[in-house]
């Protein structure tokens, strides 16, 4: 059919169809896109590369279903995930601690502040061989470097989110003869909540490194990390993929409960964006 003159384009009216649907499902939607797009690409690709660097998706999701039936999967799981946890748990309490007890301290903040940038500073992997030596090859060390791995985002995140507050808050608070416990609770604390979840959400990515090197480093006993050894060890790339996938999507959960947490304590965040 000819478009008239009174014929509205046939994009435009694409675009406004597109942009009635709620944002939540076009979001899902260019997402699913994206990953069909490269799934699909990666389908049609990895036939024409040598199967010792490369396996097509269907023969990594063969692999998955595979070590999922042996229980070799649950298992590696289950202990990476209990270590991940544990040492996200006390990064996150010494971050808070440390961050919180020295954003308002001249004095803590300087005191901590020299060992703060000097540790961040120094390359994370190269304090491993340490924590080894210290703590042995078991699960303490490697949860001992996740923690170290995922501290640091949180501690600064708390430190600068609460030494950066607008100072008229803090001096509105002060006009009305607030306590230092209410001007925490009603001025300090509300407004460095979207820095400390954006610190988490930076730690958490890290975390999932530190685990997965731990495991590499430390002991091939068990978890995701050694899986990954094991297979690179017998060149079977598809088996070796599966835990890679197992991590990346544990990312992708933890940082959308963490975005969640954030909609819920500090819905202000989401509205400032």
């Amino acid at each position: 059919m000819e478009l008239t003159e009174s014929s509205p384009p046939v994009a435009p009216v694409a675009r406004r169809r597109w942009s009635l649907w709620p944002r939540s499902l076009r979001a899902w939607l260019v997402r699913a896109a994206s990953v069909s797009v490269v799934l699909g690409a990666w389908e049609l690709y990895a036939p024409h590369v040598n199967p010792i660097f490369l396996r097509p998706p269907t023969q990594v999701l063969s692999a998955l279903l595979t070590l999922s039936s042996d229980g070799t999967l649950q298992t590696a799981t289950l202990e990476s995930v209990h270590n991940l946890l544990i040492g996200l748990l006390l990064a996150l309490v010494f971050g808070l601690g440390i961050g919180l007890g020295s954003a308002r301290s001249w004095l803590a903040y300087n005191a901590v502040n020299p060992w703060l940038i000097a540790l961040y500073s120094t390359p994370s992997v190269a304090l491993v061989p340490f924590m080894s030596l210290w703590l042995g090859i078991g699960d303490t060390a490697k949860v001992a470097v996740i923690a170290l791995f995922s501290v640091f985002p949180i501690l600064i995140n708390t430190q600068q989110g609460v030494r950066y507050v607008d100072p008229d808050l803090v001096e509105v608070a002060r006009s009305f003869c607030s306590s230092e416990a209410r001007l925490w609770r009603d001025v300090l604390l509300p407004a460095a909540l979207p820095f400390i979840f954006a610190g988490v959400r930076l730690a958490v990515p890290r975390a999932l490194v530190g685990m997965v090197l731990a495991e590499f480093l430390i002991s091939v006993g068990g978890g995701l990390g050694s899986l990954i050894i094991v297979y690179q060890n017998t060149f079977r790339v598809d088996r070796m993929l599966v835990p890679v996938i197992v991590v990346a999507f544990m990312g992708v959960v933890l940082i959308a409960a963490v975005q969640w947490l954030e909609g819920r304590l500090a819905p202000w965040s989401r509205r400032d964006r």
